[in-house]
């Protein structure tokens, strides 16, 4: 962890050299998420609920979603870039190197002005939670933790499965935006809205919604989320970067250069 500790200070004097920009982005970052967010205010004022989920319920579900992408696309941005070492044939640096290839990739890149869109969403989460009737336990405090944290394994375990397939197509697939973007935007809304089949694949193969959704039925003392299990749903998020890690060793060990 010293090492990764290096590579994040590094970066983040070589991207504060330019201190407009980095500012400015990081202000653009703050903004952008606000027209979701803007969306989302319309909708519930125009039909006031949906399947029974009040506005500040599901805002605290965006809250809790955007802040764990805004995370993961920070400090696992190096993932989500990482088909250009392929193309430039930096990856066998990395190889000859003795260290972890998944602590050199996550050190690789780091993209600071992502903290725009962490500190809108500790806005929205704040308000969400101040507007609710929550009793708060250490459990339900515990629940709130795990559930951005696990968030930010999955999302990172996805940049992880989209970095794999550059060892076999070289350059990114966009396809993979449909886990990353597109599971951003579906999980910010709590999953029983949806048909069955997308709950249960988001539930059981990208647990998505052990995050979003089965703890904050227990956080809100929902009737189907009573038991203290519901809480520790959210560890789900966590086994799941195992096969993940799993996939990207199988990758490297299948690599062969590009000899660029």
């Amino acid at each position: 962890m010293q090492l990764y500790f290096k590579y994040l200070l590094i970066l983040f004097k070589s991207q504060t050299q330019y201190r407009a920009s980095f500012w400015l982005l990081t202000t653009g970052q703050f903004f952008i998420p606000f027209s979701v967010f803007a969306g989302l205010y319309f909708l519930f004022e125009r039909f006031g609920q949906i399947e029974g989920w009040s506005f500040f319920e599901v805002a605290l579900c965006f809250g809790v979603i955007h802040m764990a992408f805004a995370i993961s696309e920070c400090f696992a941005r190096g993932f989500d870039s990482f088909s250009s070492l392929i193309v430039k044939g930096e990856f066998d640096r990395l190889l000859v190197r003795p260290r972890s290839t998944v602590l050199q990739v996550l050190g690789s890149n780091f993209e600071f002005t992502r903290f725009g869109r962490l500190l809108q969403s500790v806005v929205v989460l704040g308000w969400a939670i101040s507007q609710l009737s929550i009793e708060w336990t250490v459990l339900k405090s515990v629940a709130l933790l795990l559930m951005v944290t696990s968030g930010v394994f999955i999302f990172t375990g996805i940049f992880m499965l989209a970095a794999t397939l550059s060892f076999w197509t070289i350059q990114g697939l966009e396809v993979a935006n449909i886990f990353t973007d597109g599971g951003r935007e579906m999980a910010q809304y709590p999953l029983n809205i949806y048909q069955k089949w997308v709950s249960r694949f988001f539930t059981f193969v990208i647990p998505f919604g052990c995050v979003n959704y089965l703890p904050l039925l227990y956080l809100l003392d929902k009737p189907e989320g009573q038991h203290p299990a519901y809480a520790f749903a959210p560890l789900a998020g966590l086994l799941f970067m195992l096969p993940c890690l799993l996939v990207w060793h199988f990758g490297v060990r299948h690599y062969r250069s590009t000899g660029s």
